[in-house]
């Protein structure tokens, strides 16, 4: 549990959910994706209920779907390495304002996690973030920050997923910075982590059109997606356990 301030001036109870996979494994990598969704819909592109929450099937759901059933894969199929799951919960809160924009508004409980770590010492080898990873027509290009962190893990999954028959998802095309978890986990706790990201070109947002909208629901999802970025996640966590990757 933890509590931020929001950029409303709200106090927020938050919740990072850990789970732990080989406890006892010296060697560790850490996945992690966002479980909270928008609490607004408050994309360009939306035309009704703006100061409703979104269901976030996508932006959040998406990850967290991936991650779990990586967790039953690994319990099914025992691997030789310790794999850390984390969830962030007020990833999604933050300030939008074109007029006053403030990246620390947003990642709120990764801010937390990387200045109060669980566990004390935490040191996994790297981390991948998964955000918005579920749509239709989905392309994760390399995201910059990821690049200027862990460049060479990022080119690494990148060519194993296009070796894998991905590459119509997973694009060497490389795109600006995303202010997103993966960005406080680099730059507080200093464990390189890339963002998996699903970012389309040519959009007014730069994301989605369901992207903070209410139409990012279950019908947007696309089961071909998950599996490429899933399968992906699991080929790097067997090769690394095998000392192949």
């Amino acid at each position: 549990p933890f509590q931020a301030k929001a950029y409303t001036g709200k106090i927020l109870q938050g919740v990072n959910i850990i789970a732990r996979y080989n406890p006892a494994a010296g060697k560790r990598i850490m996945l992690a994706a966002h479980w909270d969704s928008r609490h607004v819909a408050d994309s360009p592109l939306n035309v009704e209920r703006s100061d409703e929450a979104i269901l976030g099937a996508d932006d959040g759901g998406s990850g967290v779907g991936v991650l779990l059933e990586i967790a039953r894969q690994l319990q099914a199929n025992p691997a030789d390495i310790g794999v850390d799951f984390v969830l962030f919960d007020a990833e999604d809160h933050g300030s939008d304002s074109d007029a006053n924009p403030d990246p620390e508004s947003w990642c709120l409980g990764s801010q937390y996690w990387a200045r109060n770590i669980v566990p004390p010492g935490y040191r996994p080898k790297y981390g991948i973030l998964l955000d918005m990873v579920g749509a239709k027509g989905a392309r994760f290009p390399k995201e910059e920050v990821s690049m200027t962190f862990a460049p060479q893990l990022m080119d690494k999954v990148w060519k194993l997923a296009q070796s894998l028959g991905y590459g119509n998802y997973f694009v060497n095309d490389r795109v600006g910075p995303v202010t997103d978890d993966h960005y406080f986990v680099n730059i507080i706790a200093k464990i390189p982590m890339i963002d998996i990201i699903g970012k389309p070109a040519g959009t007014q947002t730069g994301f989605g059109t369901h992207w903070h909208t209410h139409d990012d629901n279950m019908d947007v999802i696309d089961v071909r997606v998950l599996r490429a970025v899933g399968q992906t996640v699991l080929e790097v966590i067997y090769r690394e356990a095998a000392g192949r990757f």
